[in-house]
């Protein structure tokens, strides 16, 4: 007798749910493409609305400040208004504030739009997600849509350059922030064609001071460490980052307190959920970190333009879709830490190769460490992902969404400011003494102070002492970006041993649907979910994703 699972009695997916994952990547894909072409709008805007120094600042950081502020608050609002209502909110909102921001006249009314995007932007990200978990509720088919999802995003970072580039070279600055207008009109159209309602009936009401509790310990933090990351340490940054932490201890012992808290404790102590955090924290941060680096040297070591730049990086661009595509066949064979881990070694090779580039035809190199490095982390992106969504009820997956790009904020918060505080200390300390003489106190200092504070005194100058310049403030950039890259792979390596370690008792996907076949088998035989859940868990399944499997029926996500 043939056995019948769950997920082939109803379970599996069909052609609405695809076209609503198409739904899904748009928001996913404007949000990256979101986070990368401010950077190359800078010079015109300053030009047109004229910012201070300190305006310019907040105008560039408010966005990623309300998006990691609200990421945890909004995740768990739509568990209990419904997660494609909160979307359509969002996207009317983000749509409505894209606009705001392409019409500005001032700094200060820039600076609000930014900050609009960045809170609405808090409810997409999370609810994508989250509908990704109901939709697909068979584990491989949610297996293939998350890492859809992730190269959706990653796809966003790499061609936001390119088409950033375009659009500034033809139109005016405001031009780039009208991409999302397009996109959100097509979501709010089709989402409630396409997508399906999902609330959790019993999640209570929202308790408000942890509202405020997780925005006054978050936003700190963040800033501390951009702080961090911008000016080295001083009081300033090490007093914000500890009001952080404290009130960030105050909220934690509050939601253990609470009946009904904003923030679920208890999820942590499923060791995948746990495990699957940490490594986007760390994984993401190393990437995200040199990230910014890679960029700054294609633009000021190679003297590319933003468009070649955004050219240069797409070959890891397509690295990463083909590593995306083959992760779900992989899981399917490998347990997904070793997926995880292996992959992560051949980041870790990347890594390497980049220690080696150097200031001068060092290009070819470093595209080919960025290519290895996005092509490693990749299966991390997807399968830690669906580790944490995959691993709760569905009735908590907003919240897990939700702390999973909170993760991954913080991460490349942290990834930004240590890894910059190594290019930085590296940087000046090289760079020091190596200036020609004959340049003024201001210029002497600018340069060295940053590489771009050298390329645009070294514009001022006359060609040979523009050289002079130049030339020891890219071989001082190109040290610390190679040792910044070899303590990333370091740590790399770290979370690859860690993540076989955490993740072995997480079966690979052929041995859960056998498992999931024998608990259906079990709970025919006894009648009740609970020796379904029994049968699988003996499978090795986890405990928590076999009983959110069975006690939620493939219609719950609908109809509401």
């Amino acid at each position: 007798m043939t056995t019948v699972t769950q997920s082939e009695a109803g379970l599996r997916a069909g052609p609405r749910e695809w076209l609503g994952l198409f739904v899904l990547t748009l928001p996913t894909t404007l949000l990256a493409l979101d986070s990368t072409v401010l950077n190359l709008a800078v010079p015109h805007l300053s030009a047109d609305l004229q910012p201070t120094s300190s305006q310019l600042l907040w105008t560039v950081d408010i966005y990623g400040f309300m998006i990691a502020g609200f990421l945890v608050t909004m995740g768990t609002l739509g568990d209990r208004i419904g997660r494609r209502r909160l979307l359509l909110f969002g996207a009317v909102g983000f749509g409505l504030a894209s606009v705001l921001a392409a019409l500005s006249t001032s700094p200060e009314m820039l600076i609000v739009a930014r900050a609009l995007l960045g809170i609405t932007g808090a409810t997409l990200m999370p609810s994508t997600l989250a509908l990704i978990s109901n939709m697909f509720k068979d584990p491989g088919q949610r297996g293939t849509a998350i890492s859809v999802w992730v190269t959706c995003f990653s796809l966003g970072v790499a061609v936001g350059p390119v088409l950033g580039g375009a659009l500034l070279q033809w139109f005016w600055w405001g031009s780039v922030f009208l991409l999302g207008v397009p996109v959100m009109i097509v979501l709010v159209v089709a989402a409630p064609l396409l997508l399906p309602e999902y609330k959790d009936e019993n999640a209570g009401r929202i308790d408000l001071t942890s509202v405020v509790l997780s925005l006054v310990s978050v936003l700190p933090f963040i800033y501390g460490i951009k702080r961090l990351a911008e000016h080295g340490f001083d009081a300033q940054a090490a007093g914000t980052i500890l009001v952080g932490v404290v009130l960030g201890v105050v909220f934690t012992l509050r939601q253990r307190k609470l009946e009904n808290p904003l923030l679920d404790l208890s999820l942590f102590a499923n060791r995948a959920f746990s495990a699957a955090l940490l490594m986007l924290l760390f994984g993401l941060g190393l990437m995200g970190g040199l990230y910014l680096f890679i960029t700054q040297y294609l633009q000021l070591v190679e003297g590319l333009s933003p468009i070649k730049a955004g050219l240069w990086l797409l070959p890891a661009a397509v690295a990463l879709i083909v590593a995306s595509s083959m992760t779900p066949a992989l899981a399917r064979r490998i347990r997904p830490g070793f997926v995880v881990g292996g992959a992560l070694l051949i980041s870790m090779v990347g890594y390497v190769l980049v220690t080696q580039v150097d200031s001068s035809g060092g290009l070819p190199l470093l595209v080919t460490g960025f290519v290895l490095i996005y092509a490693g982390i990749s299966p991390m992106m997807a399968l830690g992902t669906d580790l944490v969504v995959g691993s709760v009820p569905p009735q908590k997956a907003g919240s897990a969404a939700a702390m999973s790009e909170t993760g991954m904020e913080f991460g490349i918060a942290l990834g930004i400011a240590g890894l910059g505080s190594v290019v930085t200390a590296v940087y000046r300390d090289e760079v020091t003494g190596a200036l020609p003489d004959g340049l003024s106190d201001s210029a002497a200092g600018a340069a060295r102070d940053t590489l771009a504070g050298a390329d645009a005194v070294a514009g001022e100058l006359s060609a040979s002492l523009a050289s002079d310049v130049l030339e020891p403030a890219r071989e001082a950039f190109t040290s610390g970006l190679n040792l910044a890259s070899g303590i990333a792979g370091v740590i790399v390596a770290i979370v690859a041993v860690a993540s076989m370690v955490l993740l072995r008792h997480v079966p690979a996907g052929k041995d859960a649907e056998a498992g999931e076949a024998e608990g259906a088998e079990g709970a025919e035989g006894a009648g009740s979910p609970a020796s379904a859940a029994g049968g699988a868990e003996g499978g090795g399944v986890p405990a928590t994703q076999v009983s959110a499997r069975v006690e939620v029926p493939a219609a719950a996500g609908e109809g509401r």
